[in-house]
């Protein structure tokens, strides 16, 4: 009559996401050429295009993203990539917000 647990020990036991799981983008600003294509196509209005040293970059917000990745797909670049990261709770919403840097490789979006 004893079973396995049904839930597990997470957050101490950190779990590993199944195969093919749409997290959080990750955004190269280095790649991106300013098109736009991925908030025109982003069906949650979830991208705004902002400028950053003269040029036009996406600002994420993920507070309002489905992860359907339908701007990974539109971006001819392959400037925005799929992770695994799914821990997005938080009580501040402005941390939901994943604004274009041109230091380093943005992976908070």
């Amino acid at each position: 009559m004893i079973s396995k647990p049904a839930t597990g020990k997470y957050p101490f036991v950190k779990c590993v996401p199944a195969e093919g799981f749409r997290g959080q983008q990750v955004f190269d600003i280095g790649l991106c050429v300013s098109c736009g294509l991925c908030s025109r196509d982003c069906p949650a209005k979830a991208i705004e295009m902002v400028e950053v040293n003269g040029k036009k970059r996406p600002l994420f917000y993920l507070d309002r993203c489905i992860f359907c990745y339908q701007c990974a797909e539109s971006c001819p670049r392959n400037a925005i990539k799929a992770t695994d990261i799914f821990e997005l709770a938080t009580t501040d919403k402005s941390s939901l917000v994943v604004k274009p840097t041109t230091t380093q490789k943005n992976s908070g979006a």
